[in-house]
């Protein structure tokens, strides 16, 4: 079975495991069509189009 090498102090331990739980920007994307950033795989807010296509009644 694997042991550790050595003790590992609280305040490593805590260092370590506190990077999971932070939040990440979420990554934004220019609408093929009218180039509002939007993001990436959803319908475009502006102006409703999805793959260069219209889906949604925007007005």
């Amino acid at each position: 079975m694997a042991v550790p090498k050595g003790k590992v102090s609280k305040a490593r331990r805590d260092r370590r495991k506190a990077q999971s739980w932070k939040i990440a920007t979420p990554t934004l994307v220019a609408c093929s069509k009218c180039g509002e950033l939007m993001v990436p795989h959803k319908v475009c807010k502006n102006c409703g189009s999805y793959n260069k296509q219209v889906v949604l009644d925007v007005e």
